[in-house]
């Protein structure tokens, strides 16, 4: 006996069948991967860096690490949120310049969809006469083993990026 269904039910099925398994796998197949970007900016002298990072991801290293619930990107969030960012943020991204460790200063953040983007900036930077960039970054690395940071460097045109992870944390450029 041969089993007819009707062209939308026999549709929907097949849709069913190949879907199921493909959200059962990203279910359980989770990326951990933070992306951030330094370009020089000519024109303020400065490394102007945003910083992009899954948000549920962050709302767990800090509720982990400092015992705070923020409600990221929610109307609950917390007054502290940015305290709390910047705090993370100084603890886990460090940078040099010619070897001499440099301050960023945090402007803020925004919410894009379901990441996190952190501006951040480094002042005072003269370009000609830089040798070289060092970056650190630790971001959810001792949440995440699995933790991946890819930086991208824009400068004179040219684009260098490398990816970092737990163990393997530095990265350099050469001017």
């Amino acid at each position: 006996m041969k089993l007819k269904l009707p062209g939308t039910l026999f549709l929907r099925y097949s849709v069913l069948i190949i879907l199921v398994p493909l959200f059962a796998f990203t279910l359980v197949h989770k990326f951990y991967v933070s992306v951030t970007n330094i370009q020089y900016s000519e024109e303020d002298n400065s490394l102007q860096i945003t910083s992009r990072i899954f948000i549920d991801d962050l709302e767990n290293v800090l509720e982990e690490r400092y015992g705070v619930k923020m409600n990221l990107a929610t109307e609950k969030e917390s007054k502290e949120t940015n305290y709390y960012v910047e705090k993370y943020m100084r603890s886990k991204l460090v940078f040099s310049a010619d070897g001499k460790d440099r301050a960023f200063v945090f402007l803020g953040k925004k919410y894009d969809n379901d990441l996190i983007i952190c501006y951040l900036e480094i002042e005072d930077i003269d370009l000609p006469e830089l040798k070289t960039i060092e970056v650190e970054n630790d971001i959810l690395t001792d949440m995440f083993e699995e933790q991946q940071n890819i930086i991208h460097f824009r400068f004179n045109g040219k684009k260098k990026s490398f990816v970092l992870v737990k163990g393997n944390n530095k990265g350099m450029l050469n001017l």
